[in-house]
């Protein structure tokens, strides 16, 4: 399973439970942690949280591990890794925060539907 089709997985997963504003990150030739950072968001906890059990079902059954998950029990920002993509689940209010669009804009972004 390639990291492309874990992050077309991740992202259908999102997408199916209505997240907001669904990026995709380029990583790979600025960072060793993985190659795609992917990050969305949701309107509120239940959402967001639902979004997060989303991807994992999805990126499971596409061949993905999981190797970690954190911040789900307050559902304002869910991590979850999976060696190659790393997926960010925000409340909407924790993304602008957090800004992580500009923290990694030496990445390339990639249009959702190039994947």
């Amino acid at each position: 399973m390639t990291s492309r089709e874990l992050a077309r997985a991740a992202i259908l997963a999102l997408q199916d439970k209505k997240a907001g504003d669904i990026r995709v990150i380029d990583i790979s030739r600025v960072s060793s942690v993985g190659d795609f950072f992917i990050i969305a968001d949701g309107t509120n906890s239940n959402q967001v949280q639902a979004m997060c059990d989303n991807v994992e079902e999805f990126v499971e059954k596409a061949g993905g591990k999981l190797k970690n998950r954190e911040g789900y029990s307050n559902g304002g920002w869910i991590l979850l890794d999976y060696y190659d993509i790393i997926v960010h689940i925000f409340r909407e209010e924790d993304r602008s925060f957090y800004d992580l669009e500009h923290i990694w804009r030496d990445g390339d972004i990639i249009p959702v539907g190039e994947l």
